[in-house]
């Protein structure tokens, strides 16, 4: 009986060379691709509802508004809209010989150039105090900070009414102690605005503290380690790594901040009722008394359309600067 004995060279030549895979494994489970006419027509259904809602709730009004500034209407037209006529920019002529628009104006300016930089340098503090690492109870603080926001105005109102008081109030109080005369703060016309101004900056600042206490969490904490060993101060770090880091939060606060103090009406309105001698009147208290005080319903929307422009302006000038300092 012979015994057969085969070698490795044999077992090769029978079993063959080994298989190459020809391509990778695939991962996970494949999936059709959606063809990209399907995809933008599945795109276009998904936000077709929210376009539909924006268009009939803000683009249609707007366009109403546009196309009312252009007519006389008035009390009478809203009987009968037949008796509104087109003016043409009739009421943008008379809104710039208007020697109360332009007062109201100045007034509007005044509180955004003084108001605004003061309610963003406010925030920006808190925001640096709370996110500190030495300050406790840190939620704590941002629900005391942020509790104004969300304070009703007119109750807020009978409050700071009481402190501005010229004869009893607490401000005058606290000046008198210190030896200073007490101010007539909502009665003398060179003191009403900044009083108004205090009380928006101590209603409005929580908002934008809360996001500048999203933006210093998201800068990196190596960049302080790295500014520390180059034996940067707390000065220099807050000059050269904070500011320019919350460089776009500062774009969107200032943004909001500037559209918000554009539209001052509810802290004359509570107030002051726009006194004393008009001192307090912005642009959009003159638009509200045109048109629900004197129905001049085509000339307050002239006022509206104009505000919008500034604020327009205001927002194109702020990027222009933010895109210029990168």
């Amino acid at each position: 009986m012979s015994t057969v004995t085969h070698t490795d060279a044999d077992l090769a030549a029978t079993v063959g060379p080994p298989a190459v895979p020809t391509s990778a494994p695939r991962r996970g489970r494949w999936r059709p691709r959606m063809p990209q006419t399907a995809a933008s027509r599945a795109a276009a259904l998904f936000i077709a509802p929210s376009l539909l809602v924006i268009g009939l709730f803000f683009f249609l009004p707007v366009a109403a508004a546009l196309a009312l500034s252009l007519t006389d209407f008035d009390l009478y037209a809203l009987a009968d809209p037949s008796t509104a006529r087109f003016v043409g920019l009739k009421n943008y002529a008379e809104l710039a010989q208007s020697a109360e628009f332009w007062q109201a104006l100045r007034n509007t300016l005044y509180f955004v150039v003084v108001g605004g930089p003061l309610s963003v340098a406010v925030s920006l503090g808190t925001a640096l105090l709370v996110s500190s690492k030495l300050t406790r109870w840190k939620g704590l603080w941002r629900t005391v900070f942020f509790a104004p926001v969300v304070t009703t105005l007119v109750a807020v109102a009978v409050v700071w009414r009481y402190l501005y008081n010229g004869q009893y109030g607490l401000l005058n109080a606290a000046l008198g102690a210190v030896g200073i005369e007490g101010v007539d703060w909502l009665g003398d016309p060179a003191w009403a605005m900044p009083a108004i101004i205090g009380l928006a900056v101590w209603k409005n600042f929580g908002y934008n503290m809360i996001i500048f206490v999203a933006g210093l969490a998201g800068v990196p904490e190596e960049l302080y380690e790295a500014a520390r060993i180059d034996g940067a101060g707390w000065w220099a770090q807050f000059r050269h790594v904070t500011l320019p880091e919350l460089a776009p939060t500062f774009l969107f606060v200032g943004v909001i901040t500037m559209i918000g103090y554009f539209q001052l009406f509810a802290e004359p309105y509570v107030m002051t009722e726009g006194g004393p001698l008009r001192s307090t009147v912005s642009v959009v208290y003159l638009m509200y008394e045109e048109g629900f005080k004197w129905w001049n319903l085509g000339y307050a929307s002239a006022v509206a359309f104009v505000l919008f422009a500034m604020m327009l302006v205001g927002t194109l000038v702020q990027l222009r600067l933010q895109r210029g300092e990168e």
